[in-house]
């Protein structure tokens, strides 16, 4: 028996091979040889293409459903169309959406990320995901105190447009002229720091500086600590997951309620988005190419965003193994790429 390793597709055999794939896409039944025929300007006999489809199923490209004289793509024919195809553009509806979407961005990457996500939905009709930037390599660009009455509010800026606030009580013995000293001092003293690192350097300075500004550094230090940990750590962030839903039909229904499990999880997301951030490009995995998107039969597009060289997160979208991958990978490619340039202008 033939087989991908041993046996390289013909001309023709790719052009019947990228036929049901998109054909199987766009309706989702099984594909014969007359449907094949129809929408190909291969110029042969049905008969020719029935031999094609056989020689297909048998390198393991194709599958055959035993209700249906069609055939279906396997996840190694996807990954065969994947691979053959040309570099996609967006729809010049799609470019607008885009461009609409970013120049209406905030100075925010967090934010922009979540707003990014469901943009990469509206665009694919499929989820959404992107992983933040590692809060231990986000870097303090503005710590002050700001009185509000008998309160004070901790103010913590970070490099991506991140904004941490903490209220906490107010030392009665603390005047606003020593306030503001302090909060010059502490803007100087963190500016340039991971939160490991000002965590670290608010500890110290608390254990060096008398009361009552010593409580006020602990906290701080707490505060420092709480970001690098808590909530806004590693996580996914997920936008229009509702479209999974709205593309049941492309799925088995255990594949769905597997999915948003996993989604709610995070962790197997985590792994999978952190894998393509390494890429130096895009990423592309089908089906069975992993244990957990085998486990969905799933497909994720994902590509890194950096700021300049240096790789801060991904951003892709999950959706079903039957999916538009000429539009998705655009998609997804346009859109890291810009969330790259917004990067890039708040590192500078």
């Amino acid at each position: 028996m033939e087989t991908p390793e041993t046996s390289a597709l013909t001309e023709r055999k790719a052009a019947v091979l990228r036929a049901v794939v998109e054909e199987y896409v766009r309706t989702g039944e099984p594909v014969g040889s007359e449907k094949v025929a129809e929408n190909s300007s291969l110029g042969v006999s049905s008969a020719t293409i029935r031999n094609e489809l056989s020689a297909l199923e048998e390198m393991g490209y194709l599958g055959h459903p035993h209700t249906s004289a069609g055939r279906v793509p396997t996840d190694l024919g996807y990954r065969q169309f994947v691979n053959s195809l040309p570099p996609g553009k967006l729809r010049e509806t799609q470019k607008r959406a885009v461009s609409d979407f970013f120049s209406q961005a905030v100075m925010d990457l967090e934010e922009t990320l979540r707003g990014a996500t469901r943009l990469l939905s509206h665009l694919t009709t499929y989820a959404g995901l992107a992983t933040p930037p590692s809060m231990t390599e986000e870097r303090v660009v503005h710590v002050e105190f700001v009185s509000i009455g008998s309160a004070l509010l901790a103010l913590i800026v970070g490099q991506h447009g991140m904004v941490e606030k903490r209220a906490m009580d107010k030392p009665e013995s603390l005047d606003e002229e020593t306030l503001q000293e302090f909060s010059n001092v502490l803007g100087e003293s963190f500016r340039g720091l991971t939160l490991p690192q000002a965590e670290a350097r608010a500890a110290r300075m608390a254990e060096e500086t008398p009361p009552p500004a010593a409580g006020l550094l602990r906290e701080l230090a707490e505060t420092f600590h709480r970001m690098n940990t808590g909530e806004r750590s590693d996580h996914v962030i997920a936008g229009g997951v509702a479209n999974l839903a709205n593309e049941a039909a492309r799925w088995h229904q255990e594949t769905i309620l597997r999915l948003f499990e996993a989604l709610e999880r995070e962790t197997e997301m985590l792994v999978l988005l952190k894998e393509a951030s390494i890429s130096p490009d895009l990423a592309v995995t089908i089906g069975g190419e992993h244990p957990s998107t085998g486990q969905w039969e799933a497909s994720i597009v994902a590509a890194p965003y950096r700021a300049g060289d240096r790789s801060l997160g991904t951003i892709g979208v999950v959706g079903p193994t039957r999916m538009d991958y000429k539009t998705t990978i655009a998609a997804v490619r346009a859109v890291a790429l810009r969330i790259s340039e917004l990067a890039t202008e708040l590192d500078e």
